[in-house]
């Protein structure tokens, strides 16, 4: 199974990705009849408030999410991936393994800048084994011998050392990002061998992806309808999978219980030795090719 990653990309396909919590199947025997905004009516009416301080052009990333999902993505996008998804797999799958053999360079640079020598070594050495043995990186041999990608992008990079990422940016045609993710993908692309293609070449290679990637999300498609608000569960599945990615699939606890720390002031003389629950926590193995989604509750 090739490997999608679920932040850029995707959002090249879907213009969207993300959750916020909650979802509710709409009525279709009484959508069918009434055009309205059905996500925006149900959040109105539970008085949910999707606002986010790492979002302060919403407004405008709003539109630009809505000429995404609801023009660039049925009437372009999705035709364009139905008719890739024609071309017999072993094709696909070449030039897909060939546009991700040439971002190893860039892993390998910000695996060294990153202090990770040994992945910096694994991304260089799947880099000379696929662009020789695997025919220009048409074929994952590395990957075929249990060497895994390593990959780093300088925005990781940017974050690892302490950078703001910046504000959230909904990109027509393109997606969602930060300044730093997006920013850093352009430095990536200074990075030999990308600097040897021409802007038409460059141009194919993100296409290809994108396109790969609108296929494989063909099946998620059903929890993204059903969120009450498709743009907040975009936006907060794109800041997981970015956290996810930057601290490499360890990020720090958030401080979603600090909303409690206020209880004991409620309870007033509750003996909390007179109750002891233990709490069984099941440990839940995952695959290699997963989405990381973080539920936020508005209070």
């Amino acid at each position: 199974m090739r490997r999608v990653h679920f932040i850029v990309a995707m959002m090249v396909a879907l213009g969207a990705v993300g959750l916020t919590g909650c979802a509710q199947t709409p009525d279709t025997d009484s959508a069918t009849d009434v055009d309205v905004d059905t996500t925006a009516a149900i959040a109105e009416s539970y008085d949910f408030d999707f606002r986010d301080e790492r979002d302060p052009w919403e407004s405008m990333n709003r539109s630009f999410y809505n000429f995404n999902r609801h023009v660039l993505d049925p009437y372009l996008i999705s035709p364009a991936a139905s008719a890739y998804a024609l071309i017999p797999s072993p094709v696909r799958d070449g030039l897909y393994n060939a546009t991700e053999n040439i971002t190893e360079p860039a892993s390998t640079v910000n695996n060294l800048l990153q202090r990770k020598f040994k992945s910096a070594g694994i991304s260089a050495g799947r880099f000379l084994m696929n662009s020789t043995i695997g025919v220009f990186g048409l074929f994952d041999v590395a990957g075929k011998m249990g060497v895994g990608q390593e990959s780093e992008s300088f925005g990781q990079t940017l974050a690892v050392y302490g950078v703001p990422d910046g504000p959230y940016i909904m990109l027509p045609g393109a997606g969602p990002t930060v300044i730093i993710d997006r920013g850093g993908d352009v430095i990536d692309d200074y990075v030999w061998p990308a600097t040897l293609f021409s802007w038409s070449l460059s141009i194919g290679r993100y296409v290809i992806r994108g396109l790969e990637t609108r296929i494989a999300l063909r099946e998620l498609e059903p929890m993204l309808e059903n969120a009450i608000d498709e743009y907040a569960f975009v936006r907060e599945a794109y800041f997981s999978t970015w956290r996810d990615k930057v601290y490499d699939g360890n990020p720090p606890i958030d401080d979603f219980y600090d909303d409690f720390d206020d209880w004991d002031d409620d309870w007033g003389d509750w003996d909390d030795r007179s109750v002891r629950v233990p709490i069984y926590q099941p440990q839940l193995k995952l695959p290699d090719d997963y989405i990381v989604i973080r539920v936020r509750v508005a209070p």
